[in-house]
Protein backbone atom coordinates (compact mmCIF):
# COMPACT_ATOMS: atom_id res chain seq x y z
CA UNK A 1 0.00 0.00 0.00
CA UNK A 2 1.46 3.37 -1.06
CA UNK A 3 1.25 6.32 1.30
CA UNK A 4 1.55 10.02 0.52
CA UNK A 5 1.63 12.94 2.98
CA UNK A 6 1.35 16.67 2.35
CA UNK A 7 1.30 19.49 4.90
CA UNK A 8 -0.52 22.66 3.84
CA UNK A 9 -0.30 26.09 5.43
CA UNK A 10 -2.92 28.82 5.29
CA UNK A 11 -3.49 32.23 6.80
CA UNK A 12 -6.91 32.50 8.39
CA UNK A 13 -9.22 35.33 9.29
CA UNK A 14 -10.64 35.76 12.78
CA UNK A 15 -13.41 33.21 12.20
CA UNK A 16 -14.68 31.27 9.23
CA UNK A 17 -14.82 28.31 6.94
CA UNK A 18 -12.16 28.02 4.23
CA UNK A 19 -12.92 25.73 1.30
CA UNK A 20 -9.92 23.42 0.88
CA UNK A 21 -11.55 20.97 -1.55
CA UNK A 22 -9.49 22.13 -4.53
CA UNK A 23 -6.20 21.90 -2.59
CA UNK A 24 -6.93 18.34 -1.50
CA UNK A 25 -8.17 17.22 -4.93
CA UNK A 26 -5.08 18.72 -6.59
CA UNK A 27 -2.85 16.64 -4.33
CA UNK A 28 -4.84 13.50 -5.15
CA UNK A 29 -4.46 14.27 -8.86
CA UNK A 30 -0.71 14.95 -8.55
CA UNK A 31 -0.10 11.59 -6.88
CA UNK A 32 -1.98 9.69 -9.58
CA UNK A 33 -3.96 7.68 -7.04
CA UNK A 34 -7.10 6.25 -8.62
CA UNK A 35 -8.47 4.23 -5.70
CA UNK A 36 -7.84 4.70 -2.00
CA UNK A 37 -8.54 6.86 1.02
CA UNK A 38 -7.80 10.47 1.88
CA UNK A 39 -7.52 11.64 5.49
CA UNK A 40 -7.41 15.36 6.24
CA UNK A 41 -6.22 16.22 9.75
CA UNK A 42 -6.09 19.53 11.64
CA UNK A 43 -3.47 19.61 14.44
CA UNK A 44 -5.03 22.58 16.26
CA UNK A 45 -7.39 22.63 19.26
CA UNK A 46 -9.26 25.77 18.18
CA UNK A 47 -9.83 24.82 14.54
CA UNK A 48 -11.32 21.84 12.73
CA UNK A 49 -12.15 20.06 9.50
CA UNK A 50 -15.66 19.43 8.20
CA UNK A 51 -17.61 18.47 5.09
CA UNK A 52 -20.62 20.61 4.28
CA UNK A 53 -22.50 22.29 1.44
CA UNK A 54 -20.42 24.21 -1.08
CA UNK A 55 -23.21 25.49 -3.35
CA UNK A 56 -24.80 28.19 -1.19
CA UNK A 57 -22.57 30.42 0.95
CA UNK A 58 -25.56 31.19 3.17
CA UNK A 59 -25.03 27.75 4.74
CA UNK A 60 -21.61 28.87 6.02
CA UNK A 61 -23.17 32.08 7.33
CA UNK A 62 -25.85 30.06 9.12
CA UNK A 63 -23.24 27.70 10.61
CA UNK A 64 -21.27 30.67 11.92
CA UNK A 65 -24.40 32.27 13.37
CA UNK A 66 -25.52 29.05 15.07
CA UNK A 67 -22.08 28.10 16.42
CA UNK A 68 -21.69 31.58 17.92
CA UNK A 69 -25.14 31.36 19.54
CA UNK A 70 -24.50 27.86 20.87
CA UNK A 71 -20.97 28.66 22.11
CA UNK A 72 -20.66 32.41 22.76
CA UNK A 73 -17.60 34.08 24.27
CA UNK A 74 -18.38 34.29 27.99
CA UNK A 75 -16.40 35.88 30.79
CA UNK A 76 -17.46 32.99 33.07
CA UNK A 77 -15.15 30.55 31.24
CA UNK A 78 -12.07 29.76 33.30
CA UNK A 79 -9.58 29.00 30.50
CA UNK A 80 -7.08 31.85 30.81
CA UNK A 81 -6.58 32.33 27.07
CA UNK A 82 -10.21 33.39 26.71
CA UNK A 83 -10.94 31.10 23.77
CA UNK A 84 -12.98 28.34 25.39
CA UNK A 85 -15.74 28.93 22.84
CA UNK A 86 -13.25 28.05 20.07
CA UNK A 87 -12.29 24.81 21.84
CA UNK A 88 -15.97 23.83 22.07
CA UNK A 89 -16.61 24.59 18.39
CA UNK A 90 -13.57 22.57 17.29
CA UNK A 91 -14.74 19.64 19.41
CA UNK A 92 -18.08 19.80 17.63
CA UNK A 93 -16.64 19.74 14.09
CA UNK A 94 -13.74 17.44 14.89
CA UNK A 95 -10.12 17.38 13.80
CA UNK A 96 -10.33 15.17 10.70
CA UNK A 97 -12.34 13.78 7.82
CA UNK A 98 -11.83 10.63 5.75
CA UNK A 99 -12.92 10.60 2.11
CA UNK A 100 -12.93 7.75 -0.38
CA UNK A 101 -10.91 8.25 -3.57
CA UNK A 102 -12.54 6.64 -6.59
CA UNK A 103 -11.52 7.12 -10.21
CA UNK A 104 -8.89 9.64 -9.13
CA UNK A 105 -11.49 11.93 -7.51
CA UNK A 106 -12.61 12.63 -3.97
CA UNK A 107 -15.91 10.82 -3.63
CA UNK A 108 -17.89 13.78 -2.31
CA UNK A 109 -21.58 14.35 -2.83
CA UNK A 110 -22.77 16.78 -5.48
CA UNK A 111 -23.14 19.69 -3.05
CA UNK A 112 -20.34 18.81 -0.64
CA UNK A 113 -17.09 20.65 -0.03
CA UNK A 114 -14.27 20.19 2.42
CA UNK A 115 -13.65 23.05 4.86
CA UNK A 116 -10.96 24.16 7.27
CA UNK A 117 -12.82 25.73 10.20
CA UNK A 118 -11.16 28.64 12.00
CA UNK A 119 -12.59 29.51 15.41
CA UNK A 120 -9.76 31.54 16.96
CA UNK A 121 -7.90 33.52 14.32
CA UNK A 122 -6.36 35.21 12.67
CA UNK A 123 -3.56 32.67 12.66
CA UNK A 124 -1.22 30.79 10.41
CA UNK A 125 -2.60 27.26 10.41
CA UNK A 126 -1.62 23.91 8.98
CA UNK A 127 -3.49 20.81 7.97
CA UNK A 128 -2.21 17.46 6.79
CA UNK A 129 -3.42 15.35 3.88
CA UNK A 130 -2.62 11.62 4.01
CA UNK A 131 -3.43 9.46 1.00
CA UNK A 132 -3.56 5.69 1.10
CA UNK A 133 -3.52 3.88 -2.23
CA UNK A 134 -5.27 0.53 -2.65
Amino acid sequence: MALFLKTCTLQTEQYGFINITHTVQTFVTQTGIQEGLCVIFCPHTTAGITINENADSDVLHDLTYTFNRAFPKLSAYQHMEGNSDAHMKSTLTGASETIIIHGGRLLLGRWQGLYFCEYDGPRERTFHIKLLKD
